[in-house]
C-alpha cells in the first residue's frame, strides 16, 4: 500500500509539473503577442513572429493556440492584467454621478496615456481583425466601465440618448487622444468633457 501510495504521489507530481510546464509556455507566447501589439499591432502579429519573439517553433504555438482566435483571446486577458485596465466596481461605489464621471475619466485617461501606443495600435487593427475575434474581454470590461459612468443621472427619457453618446464619445480612447494631441492635459481633458456630459444632462 506504501508503494502504491508512492507511485501515486510520484505521478501526481509529473502531472503538475508537466501541466505548470505547459501553462508557463502558453504565458510566454502570450506575452510575446501582446509585445508585438504594443510595437505593430495585431494585424501584423502573425504566427511566425509571435514564435520568434517567444524563441519558440511555429508548431509549439499552435499545440498551445490551435488558431489566432485562442491566441488573441489569451493575449486580451494577459494585457488586461499586466495593463491593469480600470475595474467598474470601485467606480460604482461612488453615489454622486459628476464625482464618479471625474474618478472614472481621471483613471481612464491616466490608463490610456500610460498605454497609448499598445491602444492605438488596437483601436487601428480590430476593425480588420473582426473575423478573428478575441478582444471580448476587454469590450466587455469597456462596456461596463460605460454602465458604471451612466448610472444615477437626472433627467427624463429624451436625454437618455444625449447621456448615452456624450458619455460614450468622453470614454472613447479617440477622444482622449484627440485632447491630447492638441496639448490638453489629462486633468483639462477631464473638465471639458465633464461640462460637457453635465450640461447635456441637465438640458431638459
Amino acid at each position: 500500500m506504501a508503494e502504491q501510495t508512492k507511485r501515486t504521489g510520484q505521478r501526481t507530481y509529473r502531472m503538475t509539473r508537466r501541466r505548470d510546464g505547459l501553462d508557463a509556455m502558453s504565458r510566454r507566447i502570450a506575452e510575446a503577442a501582446f509585445e508585438l501589439h504594443g510595437t505593430v499591432g495585431p494585424a501584423q502579429t502573425s504566427i511566425s513572429a509571435v514564435a520568434e519573439r517567444a524563441g519558440v517553433q511555429r508548431h509549439t504555438v499552435y499545440r498551445h493556440f490551435p488558431d489566432m482566435t485562442s491566441l488573441m483571446r489569451a493575449c486580451t486577458a494577459h494585457g488586461m492584467q499586466v495593463t491593469r485596465t480600470p475595474e467598474p466596481a470601485p467606480w460604482r461605489a461612488i453615489a454622486d454621478p459628476t464625482l464618479r464621471l471625474r474618478h472614472g475619466l481621471g483613471e481612464l485617461y491616466a490608463y490610456y496615456r500610460s498605454n497609448a501606443r499598445l491602444l492605438g495600435n488596437i483601436v487601428r487593427d480590430l476593425p480588420l481583425m473582426s473575423d478573428v475575434g478575441g478582444a471580448e474581454a476587454f469590450e466587455e470590461r469597456m462596456g461596463e466601465l460605460f454602465g458604471a459612468l451612466a448610472e444615477g443621472w437626472p433627467g427624463e427619457a429624451p436625454t437618455q440618448r444625449l447621456r448615452m453618446v456624450t458619455i460614450g464619445h468622453a470614454m472613447a480612447f479617440e477622444t482622449w487622444r484627440s485632447l491630447a494631441d492638441k496639448g490638453l492635459a489629462d486633468d483639462e481633458a477631464i473638465d471639458l468633457m465633464a461640462r460637457l456630459v453635465t450640461e447635456v444632462v441637465t438640458a431638459d
